[in-house]
Protein backbone atom coordinates (compact mmCIF):
# COMPACT_ATOMS: atom_id res chain seq x y z
CA UNK A 1 0.00 0.00 0.00
CA UNK A 2 1.21 3.29 -0.73
CA UNK A 3 3.12 5.49 2.38
CA UNK A 4 -0.01 7.78 3.23
CA UNK A 5 -2.32 8.87 5.84
CA UNK A 6 -4.16 5.77 7.04
CA UNK A 7 -8.18 5.83 6.73
CA UNK A 8 -9.98 4.18 9.51
CA UNK A 9 -9.18 0.90 11.00
CA UNK A 10 -9.36 -2.22 8.06
CA UNK A 11 -10.71 -5.27 9.47
CA UNK A 12 -8.19 -7.97 9.43
CA UNK A 13 -10.13 -9.81 6.02
CA UNK A 14 -10.06 -6.81 4.12
CA UNK A 15 -7.87 -6.08 1.31
CA UNK A 16 -5.27 -4.03 0.96
CA UNK A 17 -6.43 -1.14 -1.45
CA UNK A 18 -4.14 1.07 -3.65
CA UNK A 19 -5.49 4.96 -4.02
CA UNK A 20 -4.19 7.31 -6.09
CA UNK A 21 -5.42 10.97 -5.85
CA UNK A 22 -5.52 12.73 -9.01
CA UNK A 23 -7.49 16.05 -7.71
CA UNK A 24 -5.88 18.21 -4.56
CA UNK A 25 -8.88 19.27 -3.72
CA UNK A 26 -10.27 15.91 -2.13
CA UNK A 27 -8.10 16.63 0.80
CA UNK A 28 -9.31 19.66 1.71
CA UNK A 29 -13.17 18.07 1.61
CA UNK A 30 -12.38 15.18 4.20
CA UNK A 31 -11.62 12.27 1.28
CA UNK A 32 -11.39 9.15 1.95
CA UNK A 33 -13.85 8.92 4.54
CA UNK A 34 -17.03 6.68 5.53
CA UNK A 35 -20.12 8.92 6.58
CA UNK A 36 -19.92 7.15 9.95
CA UNK A 37 -18.23 4.09 12.05
CA UNK A 38 -20.74 1.73 10.23
CA UNK A 39 -21.54 3.37 6.82
CA UNK A 40 -20.61 0.34 3.99
CA UNK A 41 -20.45 3.46 1.51
CA UNK A 42 -17.38 5.81 0.62
CA UNK A 43 -18.51 9.08 0.22
CA UNK A 44 -17.53 10.32 -3.84
CA UNK A 45 -16.95 13.98 -4.54
CA UNK A 46 -18.10 15.63 -7.39
CA UNK A 47 -14.74 16.69 -8.89
CA UNK A 48 -16.05 19.68 -11.13
CA UNK A 49 -14.30 23.16 -11.73
CA UNK A 50 -17.61 24.92 -11.62
CA UNK A 51 -21.27 23.93 -10.60
CA UNK A 52 -23.08 22.03 -13.14
CA UNK A 53 -26.92 21.85 -13.66
CA UNK A 54 -28.52 18.49 -14.28
CA UNK A 55 -31.59 18.61 -17.04
CA UNK A 56 -34.83 16.18 -16.13
CA UNK A 57 -33.89 13.35 -18.19
CA UNK A 58 -31.34 14.26 -19.85
CA UNK A 59 -28.50 12.00 -21.27
CA UNK A 60 -26.32 11.41 -17.88
CA UNK A 61 -23.18 13.12 -17.32
CA UNK A 62 -19.48 11.47 -16.33
CA UNK A 63 -18.32 13.45 -13.64
CA UNK A 64 -14.71 12.95 -12.48
CA UNK A 65 -14.54 11.04 -8.67
CA UNK A 66 -10.64 12.57 -8.60
CA UNK A 67 -9.23 9.51 -7.78
CA UNK A 68 -7.82 5.93 -8.51
CA UNK A 69 -8.32 3.05 -6.95
CA UNK A 70 -6.40 -0.44 -7.50
CA UNK A 71 -7.97 -3.60 -6.14
CA UNK A 72 -5.70 -6.26 -7.00
CA UNK A 73 -7.78 -8.67 -5.59
CA UNK A 74 -9.79 -10.52 -7.70
CA UNK A 75 -11.61 -11.94 -5.02
CA UNK A 76 -12.92 -8.02 -4.35
CA UNK A 77 -14.81 -5.52 -6.60
CA UNK A 78 -15.82 -2.00 -5.79
CA UNK A 79 -19.55 -0.70 -6.76
CA UNK A 80 -20.56 2.61 -6.81
CA UNK A 81 -24.10 3.88 -5.97
CA UNK A 82 -26.19 6.79 -5.75
CA UNK A 83 -26.26 8.48 -2.13
CA UNK A 84 -29.61 7.26 -0.79
CA UNK A 85 -31.23 10.82 0.36
CA UNK A 86 -30.14 11.90 -2.82
CA UNK A 87 -31.58 9.64 -4.92
CA UNK A 88 -34.78 9.55 -3.28
CA UNK A 89 -35.46 12.94 -2.83
CA UNK A 90 -34.06 14.79 -5.68
CA UNK A 91 -33.69 12.20 -8.07
CA UNK A 92 -29.89 12.32 -8.67
CA UNK A 93 -28.62 8.90 -9.74
CA UNK A 94 -26.63 6.94 -11.73
CA UNK A 95 -27.23 7.05 -15.68
CA UNK A 96 -25.61 2.90 -15.74
CA UNK A 97 -27.68 1.86 -12.49
CA UNK A 98 -24.43 0.27 -11.07
CA UNK A 99 -21.27 1.13 -11.56
CA UNK A 100 -18.36 -2.00 -11.31
CA UNK A 101 -14.79 -1.49 -10.51
CA UNK A 102 -13.45 -4.69 -11.57
CA UNK A 103 -9.85 -5.54 -9.13
CA UNK A 104 -7.44 -4.81 -12.01
CA UNK A 105 -9.05 -1.17 -13.47
CA UNK A 106 -6.87 1.55 -12.09
CA UNK A 107 -8.01 4.46 -14.28
CA UNK A 108 -9.90 7.35 -12.86
CA UNK A 109 -13.02 6.60 -11.15
CA UNK A 110 -16.50 8.81 -13.49
CA UNK A 111 -19.91 8.89 -11.61
CA UNK A 112 -22.49 9.11 -13.85
CA UNK A 113 -25.33 11.10 -12.80
CA UNK A 114 -28.31 11.31 -14.18
CA UNK A 115 -31.59 13.43 -12.83
CA UNK A 116 -33.95 10.94 -13.77
CA UNK A 117 -37.23 13.28 -12.74
CA UNK A 118 -40.04 13.49 -15.14
CA UNK A 119 -40.67 16.93 -14.45
CA UNK A 120 -38.82 19.10 -17.04
CA UNK A 121 -38.35 22.00 -14.44
CA UNK A 122 -36.93 19.86 -11.79
CA UNK A 123 -33.23 20.36 -12.78
CA UNK A 124 -30.27 19.33 -10.20
CA UNK A 125 -27.21 21.68 -9.57
CA UNK A 126 -24.05 19.65 -8.69
CA UNK A 127 -21.30 22.08 -6.75
CA UNK A 128 -17.76 20.94 -6.73
CA UNK A 129 -17.04 18.83 -4.02
CA UNK A 130 -20.82 17.84 -3.45
CA UNK A 131 -21.07 14.25 -2.15
CA UNK A 132 -22.70 12.56 -4.84
CA UNK A 133 -22.71 8.98 -4.98
CA UNK A 134 -21.04 6.30 -2.99
CA UNK A 135 -17.98 3.22 -3.33
CA UNK A 136 -18.74 0.04 -1.26
CA UNK A 137 -16.28 -2.36 -1.71
CA UNK A 138 -17.65 -6.46 -1.76
CA UNK A 139 -16.63 -9.86 -2.52
CA UNK A 140 -16.71 -11.92 -5.92
CA UNK A 141 -18.01 -15.08 -6.74
CA UNK A 142 -17.16 -16.95 -9.78
CA UNK A 143 -18.64 -20.06 -9.57
CA UNK A 144 -17.11 -22.99 -11.51
CA UNK A 145 -20.63 -23.76 -14.38
CA UNK A 146 -21.60 -27.28 -15.92
CA UNK A 147 -22.98 -27.06 -19.17
CA UNK A 148 -25.98 -29.61 -18.84
CA UNK A 149 -28.80 -30.45 -22.02
CA UNK A 150 -31.65 -29.89 -18.53
CA UNK A 151 -31.45 -28.78 -14.78
CA UNK A 152 -32.46 -31.71 -13.40
CA UNK A 153 -32.99 -34.77 -15.84
CA UNK A 154 -34.99 -37.18 -13.05
CA UNK A 155 -37.20 -34.13 -12.68
CA UNK A 156 -39.09 -32.07 -15.71
CA UNK A 157 -40.61 -29.52 -13.36
CA UNK A 158 -38.92 -27.48 -11.32
CA UNK A 159 -39.40 -28.76 -7.66
CA UNK A 160 -40.20 -25.42 -6.40
CA UNK A 161 -42.76 -24.61 -9.06
CA UNK A 162 -40.56 -21.49 -10.03
CA UNK A 163 -39.77 -20.54 -13.60
CA UNK A 164 -42.81 -22.74 -15.46
CA UNK A 165 -44.52 -19.13 -16.30
CA UNK A 166 -41.49 -17.04 -17.65
CA UNK A 167 -40.07 -14.00 -16.59
CA UNK A 168 -41.93 -12.20 -14.27
CA UNK A 169 -44.58 -14.81 -14.17
CA UNK A 170 -45.11 -14.96 -10.40
CA UNK A 171 -47.14 -11.60 -10.58
CA UNK A 172 -47.86 -8.59 -7.86
CA UNK A 173 -49.55 -8.81 -4.30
Amino acid sequence: MSAGPEVDSPRIDAPEIDLRIRDPRLREWGFPRWGSAAAAGLDLHACLDEPLILKAQAPAILIPAGFSVLIGDPDWCGLIFPRSGLGHRDGLVLGNGVGVIDADYEGPLMISAWNRNADPAATIEIRPGDRIAQLVFTRVTRPAFTIVDALDPEEPAPQSGRGQGGFGSTGRR
